[in-house]
């Protein structure tokens, strides 16, 4: 294809074509990792739940999951297989999808947004990484510390006896959590440069977006202060980096627009008869 947006042009149905196109290749990816991914379910559940294992041989040997529905294992382990299929389909559906859409950039707007595509599933990874290594150990034990296994007066004993699905419908809720959090600053850095917000609206909003923050942790992760934390703090931290991101963004921007050449002024001739 063309450099040229405006020589690429294609009707309506083409464009729906080219997008069934590229869904198709999408969706057989997803299915054929789907797939592989169904073959190895056990061992990357083992994966997913290394760090309630790690936790609970502290806590006392003969330490098990359980499942309470004849159909809650086999269930949790179709989950387990689209989850990892995700995960390994999404470079695909990035690529797929900047297909579709790059015929129609210029040459400098796909140099403006090829970074983006770069940096989603980096970010994404960091999050799943935070969670898998940080967060999710700590609020294990914080569940884990209301455990009681009795006085032997009598008093019956409290003990974890977690359930397989609910415990990977944990992990899934926090990896997606945090991982979509991680975008922060790709979100914000596309709406400076399509010039919807400024590093300087962002520095001003500053206050507002630390209680912000704040409160989409407490929503998002367990209810000990230090998972709260975990998410806080690295959202911050990508706050100040979305700033740093939006300030190099404007100046590519007026740099863009200081190198346009000026239209010409037509000149009239007022001796033309």
């Amino acid at each position: 294809m063309s450099e040229d947006p405006d020589s690429n042009k294609m009707p309506l149905l083409e464009h729906l074509i080219e997008l069934r196109k590229r869904l198709m290749i999408s969706a057989v990816a997803f299915i054929a990792a789907f797939i592989l991914c169904y073959f190895y379910a056990h061992e990357i559940y083992a994966f997913l739940e290394r760090p309630l294992a790690d936790i609970l041989a502290t806590h006392g040997t003969n330490r098990r999951m359980i499942y309470t529905a004849p159909t809650e294992a086999f269930f949790t382990f179709l989950q387990v297989a689209a989850f990892a299929a995700a995960f390994i389909c999404f470079p695909v559906w990035a690529g797929q999808l900047w297909a579709f859409i790059a015929p129609g950039l210029y040459r400098q707007e796909k140099r403006a947004f090829a970074p983006f595509m770069v940096a989603t599933p980096v970010l994404f990874l960091a999050g799943a990484a935070t969670v898998y290594f940080l967060v999710l150990p700590m609020a294990l034990r914080f569940f884990l510390s209301f455990e009681s296994f009795g006085t032997g007066g009598g008093e019956l004993p409290i003990q974890l006896e977690a359930k397989v699905g609910e415990y990977l419908s944990l992990v899934m809720k926090l990896i997606f959590a945090f991982g979509v959090a991680y975008q922060l600053p790709v979100l914000l850095t596309l709406l400076a440069r399509v010039g919807i917000i400024s590093s300087a609206d962002l520095k001003a909003k500053r206050r507002y977006a630390i209680v912000g923050v704040f409160i989409v942790a407490a929503v998002l992760t367990p209810p000990d202060i230090a998972s709260q934390l975990s998410l806080a703090v690295p959202m911050l931290i990508l706050y100040e980096v979305s700033i740093l991101s939006c300030r190099w963004v404007e100046r590519g921007r007026r740099e863009e627009e200081e190198a346009k050449p000026e239209d010409p002024v037509e000149e009239t001739d007022f001796n033309a008869e």
